[in-house]
């Protein structure tokens, strides 16, 4: 007991109250900074059409307003295309695309990183290689795939070039070589296979990995990613596109496009909240040892 005791008493960080008080103080303002931005964008929806260019700037708002809403909401009940079926375009890329990425890059990462097999190292230097080139780069030789395909203006167009996304092969892959041998080399004996080993094993330990996954795959989907590209019905456009449209409406319509801002911001925001706590976890999976 008395060692016990000892052992509590040594682990007991040894700080002075001033120094707290200053950590507290340095964490409040970085927070303070970095929700600036969040902060300006609710003000610049909340303000009247004189107040946006103001110079300088004003991040508060000093005459709030909703009439930036409403003028989203006018703009979209007018439109041929009402504003749910752009949600719905949106939420069906973001949400398909991202969950066949994770699923695809983590059964591609796994006999990478844990199978003995010929040419491995060959096929991530590949990928690795992929990673240097932009996707303007490769979006000439991507439209002319996804038109030989006849998946031209399809929501398969965007969802299926999202799956094959290089980043999420080499994240998984390298958190699954993490994972120690003796485990599945035990799972094995046992009578486990590869199927059972993949999803009851190497997946939960992996799930901070495809969580961090998650939010990058979402946030470049979300946006609206190249579906200006390859989609040209109104119908089948997501929200960003169609927000897109609202700015080339001028000044007038600087507003609105305020409002559509925050909206597409809030989301990923969201997200993030949702599964930061996991997304931190990633720090620790690098201690792994066999």
């Amino acid at each position: 007991m008395k060692l016990a005791i000892q052992l509590r008493r040594q682990k007991k960080v040894n700080r002075s109250l001033p120094a707290d008080m200053i950590l507290i103080i340095i964490l409040a303002g970085l927070g303070t900074f970095m929700a600036i931005p969040f902060v300006y964008m609710i003000g610049m929806a909340l303000k009247p059409l004189d107040e946006m260019f103001l110079f300088p700037p004003t991040i508060l708002v000093r005459n709030p307003t909703l009439n930036n809403f409403f003028d989203l909401f006018n703009i979209f009940a007018n439109s041929w295309v009402p504003i749910s079926r752009y949600m719905f375009n949106t939420f069906f890329i973001a949400f398909l695309g991202t969950g066949g990425h994770v699923i695809l890059a983590s059964m591609a990462a796994y006999p990478l990183a844990k199978l003995d097999i010929k040419g491995k190292k060959v096929l991530f230097t590949m990928v690795v290689l992929s990673l240097m080139f932009s996707p303007i780069v490769t979006s000439i030789p991507n439209y002319l795939t996804i038109t030989w395909l006849g998946m031209l203006n399809t929501y398969w167009s965007v969802i299926i070039p999202a799956f094959a996304s290089s980043l999420g092969l080499f994240l998984m892959k390298q958190f699954m070589e993490q994972i120690p041998d003796a485990i599945i080399e035990s799972a094995k004996i046992d009578g486990a296979s590869e199927y059972r080993i993949f999803w009851n094993i190497v997946m939960p330990t992996v799930k901070p990995a495809w969580l961090t996954l998650i939010i990058f795959s979402f946030n470049g989907l979300w946006g609206g990613g190249m579906s200006g590209t390859f989609i040209y019905s109104e119908q089948l456009k997501p929200m960003g596109a169609a927000f897109a449209t609202i700015l080339a409406g001028g000044i007038a319509r600087t507003g609105a496009m305020s409002v559509a801002a925050l909206i597409m911001m809030i989301v990923p925001i969201g997200v993030f909240i949702f599964s930061q706590s996991k997304v931190i976890e990633t720090m620790s999976t690098s201690g792994m040892k066999d």
